[in-house]
């Protein structure tokens, strides 16, 4: 393990930093083990430098302007890292198919990095190689009909056997489908999960998870140990579409989250395409209005390669150039399982179904119902924490519910016309 290594440990664990807090840190100091030092050293957050790389958004609405308080209560943590759950993720380390990937390495996969708010870490079980490969992305709805499955599965063994990679979430139904052909087609396959790479979920996906690892790629930016909790699993989905040239969707309902990873590839500048279903099939709905909105209408395989042949020419030429980069670099230095209820079903006030049921999603929605609020009156009013109100504010935010403005953090105006209808 690494100096570096050990120092994304150490701060991905800390209490009270939170993922936005971190990726400040990062921004400001340059690595994580610059961003550690500052921490123990005891200067303010003001005593740093600007940040000046693409992802730095500081301004007077950055969920960050009451870091000083978090860095307060992580920094004796942070002198001298212990517990239980620290030593794991040292553990786990070790094993040669385990990797961390900082957003700030080289190996860290250059089409997410191109993303907003990309993630700042990522756990990753497998061949790491693959996140620099073309992908496509596989998705759609937990429950598909018979012809839903096999339109996954033959999408996917054809994009498999044309050589490029097929990246799903690993849920139930057409993400397992899409995963499994992939494999049975002798391709490879990245599954991007929701919960920490130790924890195969849903818990019947278990063996083709193992099966993933071992010929594929498992990847997720949440500690190890983590649990599957509602909001996790869109801020997943922007990672599925910002590893991919473009986003498959196969039979998905109106309401499904696929619909979500197909409006943040769109959002991220990547290819949306949809396969058309039965007009009797309330599963093709969401398919249907993604054709009707401007996504790409695909029945087959050939199709997509037609379609993303020129950005596969691309992405081609950027990998060449990085890989140039990196090559002359490396010349000049050598010469678990878990299970989770459904969700209780509560007056959402407009929400959507998988978060209506969380009481500090439902706190905060309520709380941002009037006017902009900044992170620190949000903390006021509700008592949660700025990590997480700064964590559920992202999720919201993927979801299209709330948006920023000078003053602070709203409701959306597609929000706030959803709940007046």
């Amino acid at each position: 393990m690494t100096p570096e290594q050990r120092a994304l440990i150490t701060l991905s664990l800390a209490p009270g930093l939170g993922n936005v807090g971190i990726e400040f840190l990062l921004r400001r100091c340059g690595s994580a083990e610059s961003a550690l030092a500052f921490i123990i050293s005891g200067a303010a957050v003001a005593q740093l430098p600007a940040g000046t790389d693409q992802h730095s958004e500081a301004s007077e609405s950055d969920p960050v302007r009451g870091l000083n308080a978090a860095i307060k209560q992580a920094r004796s943590w942070c002198k001298r890292p212990h517990g239980e759950r620290w030593q794991q993720h040292c553990d786990w380390l070790q094993h040669p198919h385990h990797h961390l990937l900082c957003i700030d390495a080289d190996d860290y996969p250059e089409l997410l990095r191109d993303i907003q708010r990309p993630p700042w870490m990522l756990y990753a079980v497998g061949d790491k190689d693959l996140l620099w490969q073309p992908q496509i992305a596989v998705v759609g709805s937990r429950n598909p009909s018979n012809h839903g499955l096999q339109q996954a599965m033959d999408v996917a063994a054809a994009l498999s056997e044309a050589g490029l990679v097929v990246t799903s979430g690993l849920a139930d139904g057409i993400d397992a489908a899409a995963h499994r052909a992939a494999l049975h087609a002798n391709g490879k396959t990245i599954a991007v999960m929701g919960t920490g790479v130790d924890r195969i979920y849903p818990a019947c996906n278990r063996d083709l998870g193992r099966q993933i690892a071992a010929t594929g790629l498992l990847i997720s930016e949440f500690a190890l140990g983590t649990e599957p909790r509602a909001g996790h699993f869109p801020a997943r989905n922007r990672i599925i579409s910002g590893l991919c040239m473009a986003t498959v969707v196969v039979e998905a309902g109106l309401r499904s989250g696929s619909l979500i990873t197909a409006r943040l590839a769109s959002e991220q500048g990547r290819e949306v395409m949809a396969m058309p279903g039965s007009v009797r099939n309330s599963g093709s709905r969401g398919c249907h209005a993604l054709i009707r909105d401007g996504a790409r209408l695909v029945e087959n395989a050939a199709q997509v390669l037609e379609d993303i042949a020129p950005l596969a020419g691309q992405l081609a030429d950027r990998l060449r150039s990085n890989l140039s980069t990196a090559d002359q670099q490396i010349n000049a230095a050598d010469h678990g399982e878990t299970t989770v209820d459904s969700p209780v079903a509560l007056d959402s006030g407009g929400l959507e179904p998988d978060i209506a049921c969380d009481e500090d999603y439902q706190l905060l929605w309520r709380t941002l119902e009037h006017e902009p609020m900044t992170i620190d009156e949000l903390v006021g009013h509700t008592g949660l924490t700025p990590e997480s109100i700064s964590s559920m504010l992202l999720v919201l935010e993927l979801y299209g519910k709330v948006s920023t403005e000078a003053a602070g953090w709203v409701r959306s105006l597609a929000a706030v016309q959803e709940v007046n209808e």
